[in-house]
């Protein structure tokens, strides 16, 4: 079995954040395996993580990757995200963190669509920086996709201004969407090809930084194990957040 190499630690005291959709922790090998799932997370090195498809699909939508498994084998703490209890997240959204990080708030928002669609947000400080980590994971038809993040950046300019990075699966396909509904209050960057995992097709996968933030290093993690454990690659950043 070949482990994913750890990231190297953020430079500079950055922040690494990280997304990833786990597909239920279905690999591409069609093993389901949350032990393989969580040590790629683990190996990201990220303060926070950020998932898609974190749940089951059906009622009551227990968790693929559960929570005890994370407390017992991981430094990471699920947000009180989850859409029943014995969820992960919302909407299969979820945001994992590791310890140094504060809670102010969180936050579970419904998108319009054709099929269910949410998003998750969390209001985090770190040594007194305030920041705002948004989850999402947008339709699979374009005029969705619009609307999901039109009613995104409405209700993130109704909420106390915070640093903001909004992170997920986009499910876009071209490289040079522009995505509208965030301009200009948001800058969008593709950190690479992150589906499929074996074809490396699209830059599915994005991070979206409000003013105040600069990414400082981007990449997506695509050896060992992060290659076989779901359909898609994680994706990750450093980030320095302006006080």
């Amino acid at each position: 079995m070949m482990m994913t190499p750890a990231l190297a630690p953020p430079a500079d005291g950055a922040l690494r954040v990280a997304s990833w959709n786990i597909r239920k922790c279905l690999g591409i090998d069609r093993r389901r395996d949350p032990d393989r799932t969580l040590r790629v997370i683990e190996a990201s090195g990220a303060d926070v993580m950020v998932l898609q498809e974190s749940d089951r699909r059906i009622a009551p939508r227990p968790a693929a990757l559960p929570p005890g498994l994370i407390a017992e084998k991981s430094a990471y703490a699920p947000l009180p995200l989850g859409q029943s209890a014995v969820s992960l997240g919302w909407h299969g959204n979820a945001i994992l963190v590791r310890p140094g990080l504060a809670l102010d708030a969180v936050h579970r928002l419904d998108l319009p669509s054709f099929e269910p669609r949410g998003a998750v947000a969390a209001d985090l400080h770190r040594d007194g920086l305030p920041f705002r980590i948004v989850g999402v994971h947008l339709g699979l038809r374009g005029a969705d996709r619009l609307r999901q993040l039109g009613r995104l950046a409405d209700w993130i300019a109704r909420q106390p201004p915070r640093p903001t990075l909004i992170l997920g699966d986009f499910n876009e396909w071209s490289p040079h969407a522009p995505f509208p509904p965030l301009a200009p209050g948001f800058h969008v960057i593709a950190p690479g090809p992150s589906y499929h995992a074996r074809l490396r097709l699209a830059p599915l996968d994005r991070i979206a930084l409000s003013h105040g933030i600069k990414a400082h290093a981007v990449g997506l993690m695509d050896e060992g194990e992060a290659a076989r454990a779901s359909d898609h690659l994680p994706i990750w950043a450093d980030v320095k957040i302006a006080p």
